[in-house]
């Protein structure tokens, strides 16, 4: 049962998170996103990674253009996330292509390969809004990400990608949140114990 007091703060927390994302510019947002690929296809994880779960980046989000574009040119098979209408992920492999889905959402115009493919990943890449120090991730609230991050086996390297101010910030937990293993922004890779 959710903690109505965690739920307020999380509340009130991507509130404040998503203004301060509406306050950046597009040159920022370009530029975070050259900044995540680089240090982040630079990193022995993703060079031992062969199949790479990932997502198409929205709104004021980092940027996840280059760094698709850099895993696919690695060789990676990049798969990312289908929204089903129950909102769990669905994955199907990256071609270079996309096509427009709902609440504005870009996906991958193949086949679908269920929702258990993201534990074929070796490496999962994931959209959040901030992260604790010790890898306690705030999404935007649906609960996608907690539904298909159980399915991710223990050891496998789970990432969210912010801005670096987001990265090391107080973020309310609920019993179903799922924590991630590492945050990559501008600023750096954090990886979490």
């Amino acid at each position: 049962m959710a903690d109505p007091q965690s739920s307020l703060a999380k509340l009130a927390a991507r509130d404040q998170l998503l203004a301060a994302r509406r306050r950046r510019g597009l040159a920022e947002v370009g530029e975070a996103a050259t900044a995540i690929a680089t240090q982040l296809l630079a990193t022995p994880e993703v060079r031992r990674a062969a199949t790479v779960a990932a997502y198409v980046s929205v709104g004021n989000e980092p940027g996840t253009s280059a760094l698709l574009d850099g895993l696919r040119a690695q060789g990676k098979r990049v798969i990312l996330p289908v929204l089903l209408p129950s909102n769990d992920l669905d994955w199907a492999v990256y071609d270079g292509s996309l096509v427009g889905a709902r609440r504005g959402l870009l996906e991958p115009a193949g086949p679908t390969l269920g929702v258990d493919a993201i534990a074929t990943a070796d490496l999962v890449l994931v959209p959040g809004l901030a992260v604790s120090a010790a890898g306690a991730r705030l999404g935007r609230g649906g609960g996608s990400y907690d539904r298909a991050l159980a399915r991710v086996p223990p050891g496998t390297p789970v990432w969210v990608l912010l801005y670096t101010a987001e990265v090391g910030v107080e973020v309310p937990v609920e019993p179903h949140d799922r924590p991630v293993t590492g945050a990559v922004s501008p600023g750096g890779i954090a990886r979490f114990a």
